[in-house]
């Protein structure tokens, strides 16, 4: 892992050296490039090619050619995909859009590959919730992203083992760990077994798994990975609030023993599993796995409440997709149109009704927009009012991956080895996220 993003980070940095002469800050066309209104929009979607995925966004890229009269091609990318847009940046010839994750911004303005935004020129950008409209911004406080999809945390959970054991759903921390020691320990599922377990939970290192699954608890202890000063930041796993929710989290682990067996090892694809084959009773999740636990499960067996309530407040991680639009393109106009009408309401509405049980948009990031104009579904109204009162997208600082992956090797360090001093491997992962926000520039000295 580490490798490999030291290599994708070298070619990414000759590209971005290449990228100087054709680059563009502002809303004005790049330089040396001439303008083409006609020329068709080029756009790359991280997302595997042949996929329902790939099919619900090109039925959104051929309903925008037909409401603009822009004409735009869809090309979906799984497979290193930051080595080939990086290869194509040193070519100086980019896609014109960009669709990845919000989580990409910080990278992606600081390889100098995407443009600013300038807010009149995409009128719907207006409309956009208010963590949306913050996601896109990096850290010199400019839009270079525009978010068209987000998510949130939820707490899927099985009713049925609930109305076994007479339970009900759990609002706060201790009602969880309650609940998770019960699905443990009174057989919920009836068959004589010693086989149920508590809590889903992804805590591999892999992509920084654990640290990611672990902010739904952080932040609502009123913990964090980094806080901001003024305009720079300071590590803060080993402040108070943190700790605490490491003491918790971790305790779920070591004491209660509430969690699937291998958790440590586990990214999200068989935590999932445990989930739906019955194996753990509680999963914190996004609505993106409805459809899937509908079909494998049953939408009978399981239901969706908020987040339990932390020390602090019910904070929940808040992702989605975005728009980026790339430097050197010769239709910005295009480029400005594509942002434009995703986010409008029509396309945020069409994208939520989906194709094939795909959809491109999971929850509207257009505050117009509500879930129940096309979803009949309680379910996905939760997971929009926790996007809406709770939701919480990672800091755009340049580099989120590095500060993801480290705070995740010591939180799967201190699941997996209950003897390990916490407070210790705390304040050590604080010294090593000095350095890294060193690194980057963005340490409050």
């Amino acid at each position: 892992m580490h490798s490999r993003i030291l290599r994708t980070a070298a070619l990414i940095g000759v590209a971005t050296l290449a990228l100087a002469g054709c680059s563009s800050t502002g809303s004005g066309a790049p330089a040396g490039v001439k303008q083409n209104e006609k020329s068709t929009l080029e756009i790359w979607i991280r997302t595997t090619p042949g996929s329902p995925s790939e099919a619900a966004q090109k039925a959104m890229v051929a309903a925008f050619e037909k409401k603009t009269g822009y004409k735009a091609e869809l090309t979906a990318i799984f497979d290193d995909f930051e080595t080939k847009l990086a290869q194509r940046a040193g070519q100086k010839d980019l896609p014109d859009i960009v669709m990845n994750d919000i989580s990409q911004l910080g990278t992606m303005h600081t390889q100098g590959i995407v443009r600013e935004v300038s807010t009149k020129d995409v009128p719907h950008a207006k409309d956009l919730t208010p963590q949306a409209a913050t996601a896109g911004k990096a850290t010199d406080g400019k839009t270079y992203a525009i978010p068209y999809s987000a998510q949130a945390n939820a707490l899927l959970i099985r009713s049925d083992w609930l109305q076994k054991l007479g339970l009900q759903a759990p609002k706060t921390w201790d009602d969880l760990e309650a609940v998770a020691k019960a699905f443990t320990t009174q057989d919920p599922d009836g068959n004589g077994q010693n086989d149920t377990y508590g809590l889903a939970v992804p805590a591999s290192t892999k992509r920084g798994y654990a640290s990611w699954y672990f902010s739904n608890f952080l932040w609502a202890a009123g913990g964090d990975f980094i806080k901001k000063s003024g305009d720079k930041f300071l590590p803060a796993m080993s402040d108070p609030a943190s700790v605490k929710a490491m003491e918790w989290f971790r305790g779920l682990q070591c004491d209660a023993k509430v969690m699937q067996p291998g958790a440590v090892s586990m990214d999200t694809p068989p935590t999932n599993e445990a989930f739906e084959t019955g194996v753990a009773g509680m999963y914190m999740t996004g609505p993106y796995m409805l459809p899937r636990f509908d079909k494998s499960l049953g939408a009978d067996k399981y239901e969706v409440v908020p987040a339990p309530e932390g020390p602090k407040d019910a904070a929940v991680l808040a992702e989605g997709g975005a728009i980026y639009l790339m430097a050197g393109s010769e239709n910005q106009k295009g480029q400005n149109a594509f942002a434009d009408w995703y986010i409008g309401a029509d396309a945020q509405k069409a994208g939520m009704e989906g194709t094939n049980g795909t959809f491109s948009v999971q929850l509207p990031v257009n505050k117009t927009v509500k879930v129940s104009d096309v979803r009949d579904d309680k379910r996905w109204e939760t997971f929009a009012t926790a996007y809406q009162e709770d939701g919480r997208y990672a800091p755009n600082i340049p580099s989120w991956t590095p500060v993801r992956q480290m705070t995740a090797d010591t939180v799967n360090a201190l699941l997996a080895d209950c003897s390990l001093d916490l407070k210790a491997e705390l304040s050590d992962l604080d010294g090593k996220l000095t350095a890294e926000l060193l690194t980057q520039g963005i340490l409050k000295k």
